[in-house]
């Protein structure tokens, strides 16, 4: 990376968070009477009041700056000729729609779990899939399914402050590694993923315990999306010379990156199941909510998630860094299943 594409990259990460900080102030000041959702009913059981639930606008605009940027140095042709592309942008949009329809209209579950299924049906249409076997159709199944879950899980971890984003930081994060691994900074990808994390980070500063605002439906939904494509083009189809091709290292590595969100959500299932509210709505039975049960703070909760993701993100530089990819490995799995074991086991010890 030359000094001129840090000096470019830079002003752009900057730009964005002022972009963002705009954003977000506006909609804080002027979200007083739609958007706003009582916090004790549908999110958190540990505070109640009203929070504008439109912080999730922020990271949708910002995807769209990035995307704009990267058309302006590089021609639109160009970008719009990749018909994957396309179809990052078609199903982000479609979830961001669906989501902003949810926070102000409150949609059925049905209907939410409908458009995950066409967002990842778009994807796949266009080319952006887990290469998980020889068999294609498998491959399609296990893509679809892969979105409606990561959609889902960001979606559930949405119910204490800053958690979503903490998670989501982490994430993209570990998908600006592989990209710096592979030397592919000119990639429209690597700009989204700058952008992302500039506007999350200043969201967090609004949403950070106690919170000022929520990012909502509009914003679970979008990132939950966005972080299915950065799973399959970056962990899933582990794109870098130094992890051969292999069902075992994709699953590890994927595991390990999103092993919060995987935890967050096997857990809750498995809790809410035979429950009469759905796993997906009006449960309070996540990891987080159990930490908090224990005593600690939502603050106390963020900064374990903060600990738990980079070393989450330590391993995934140690893989794609390519020195002793299969130690790191190794130590992944442990790491994960230790991450997914105390979690359940203090489900479990909270409830005494």
């Amino acid at each position: 990376m030359g000094y001129k594409d840090i000096y470019f990259y830079s002003l752009f990460f900057a730009g964005s968070m002022v972009f963002s900080l705009l954003i977000n102030g506006l909609c804080f000041r002027f979200s007083k009477s739609i958007g706003m959702r009582n916090i004790k009913e549908d999110i958190s059981p540990m505070e109640d009041q009203t929070k504008p639930a439109f912080g999730g606008i922020s990271f949708y605009i910002v995807f769209l700056l990035s995307v704009s940027a990267y058309s302006i140095l590089s021609g639109f042709e160009i970008l719009f000729q990749n018909l994957g592309f396309i179809g990052v942008i078609a199903s982000a949009s479609i979830a961001f729609l669906v989501g902003l329809a949810d926070d102000v209209y409150n949609i059925k579950p049905l209907l939410k779990l409908l458009t995950q299924f066409l967002c990842g049906l778009i994807l796949v249409a266009t080319g952006t899939y887990i290469q998980f076997c020889s068999i294609q159709i498998i491959n399609y199944a296990v893509t679809i399914i892969w979105v409606i879950g990561i959609m889902t899980s960001i979606n559930m971890l949405n119910n204490i402050d800053s958690i979503a984003s903490i998670v989501s930081v982490f994430i993209f994060l570990s998908g600006l590694v592989v990209f710096v691994v592979l030397d592919t900074l000119d990639s429209v990808y690597f700009l989204i993923l700058l952008g992302s994390i500039a506007s999350l980070l200043v969201f967090l500063f609004f949403n950070w315990h106690p919170s000022k605002i929520y990012m909502g439906d509009t914003g679970s939904q979008f990132l939950g999306l966005l972080l299915a494509v950065v799973g399959i083009m970056c962990f899933w189809n582990t794109p870098f010379d130094a992890v051969s091709k292999s069902l075992v290292k994709q699953i590890i590595l994927t595991t390990v990156v999103f092993i919060l969100p995987i935890t967050d959500t096997i857990i809750a299932i498995i809790d809410c199941l035979g429950k009469k509210p759905s796993h997906f709505i009006g449960c309070h039975d996540n990891a987080t909510h159990h930490l908090s049960y224990l005593g600690l703070s939502e603050t106390k909760v963020a900064f374990v998630f903060i600990f738990l993701s980079s070393i989450s993100l330590l391993f995934c530089y140690a893989i794609a860094s390519g020195g002793h990819s299969n130690l790191a490995l190794a130590f992944s799995a442990v790491f994960s299943i230790i991450v997914f074991l105390s979690l359940f086991i203090i489900t479990k010890v909270s409830r005494k």
